[in-house]
């Protein structure tokens, strides 16, 4: 499978457990000593503390909620790939440049996330 579909469907997952308010089920899909950088909210480091941010930002109505990886490359049981996001169409929205990390099982999580927002064009 090539990198940008194996790594749409890890973020099919989030997307599917974030529209349903689950906060660990979010979180599950990061590695235990993950790292997340975000313009929404502090740093968070580690499993517990991804989820507690993703308490807060689920707790409202987040139906919209979309993932597209963009890009994507791999190498032995690293990798990185590049991510569009959108609460809504009116709402947040940016980019993901993400770490993430081949697990003993096979299944890659997430080891760091750096959320950017994106800005309207002035004028």
């Amino acid at each position: 499978m090539d990198p940008i579909t194996e790594f749409q469907s890890l973020f099919d997952r989030y997307v599917a457990a974030y529209r349903s308010g689950d906060a660990a089920g979010c979180a599950a899909l990061f590695t235990e000593n993950a790292q997340m950088h975000s313009p929404y909210a502090p740093p968070a480091h580690g499993r517990s503390e991804i989820e507690a941010v993703h308490r807060d930002w689920t707790s409202d109505d987040v139906s919209g909620k979309e993932v597209v990886v963009l890009e994507a490359g791999m190498s032995g049981d690293l990798a990185w790939c590049l991510a569009e996001f959108r609460e809504d169409a009116t709402t947040d929205e940016g980019t993901s440049l993400n770490l993430l990390e081949r697990q003993k099982d096979g299944n890659w999580l997430i080891r760091v996330c750096s959320l950017n927002e994106a800005f309207a064009p002035e004028g």
